[in-house]
């Protein structure tokens, strides 16, 4: 099917998505404050000038587009029909940058988080915000070597010791 906007509307429109302070953004950054979660956001003296980045456990959090950074296997992700060699040399770039970021942080001491819009639809959204404050709380014991309360996926608040933490059960590197 071809394009109904010429090159310049379709210009137009493609400039004007943010890339800062988006709807899913918004979303994670009101979820972390209402559980006590305190952040900086799009901090620029670390490498790829992460989303959230919560400095007391020295943790970045990078919410990312499914269209804009390639997510495979997502519906939300598909290649323009148009000018496809420049679209996939972009996703391609993004792709890059995005990991290097992740290995630059990973090496100084960081902890990554990686959230996708399609993550935060509303059918998965709750599972993956749940999922994010597990893996914050165990973060968070991890340095600290206490124990923590989380909210659990049915609504009790249940109680983890450092002895009972193997790895991040989400989307840590």
């Amino acid at each position: 099917m071809a394009d109904k906007m010429t090159a310049e509307q379709r210009s137009n429109c493609m400039r004007s998505i943010r890339s800062k302070n988006t709807r899913p953004e918004l979303l994670v950054r009101r979820f972390l404050f209402s559980h006590g979660f305190r952040y900086r956001i799009h901090v620029s003296a670390l490498p790829g000038t992460p989303d959230l980045t919560i400095v007391g456990l020295r943790t970045c959090i990078f919410i990312n587009g499914c269209f804009w950074h390639g997510h495979e296997g997502c519906s939300l992700y598909t290649v323009p029909k148009s000018n496809v060699e420049y679209w996939r040399n972009k996703i391609i770039r993004n792709r890059e940058r995005d990991y290097a970021a992740r290995m630059a942080l990973k090496e100084h001491g960081w902890h990554t988080v990686e959230i996708w819009e399609c993550q935060l639809k509303p059918k998965e959204r709750e599972k993956t915000l749940q999922g994010l404050l597990r893996t914050l709380n165990l973060i968070a014991l991890e340095n600290k070597g206490a124990s923590i309360r989380y909210a659990a996926d049915d609504g009790e608040n249940r109680s983890v010791a450092a002895e009972d933490v193997e790895h991040y059960p989400y989307g840590t590197d």
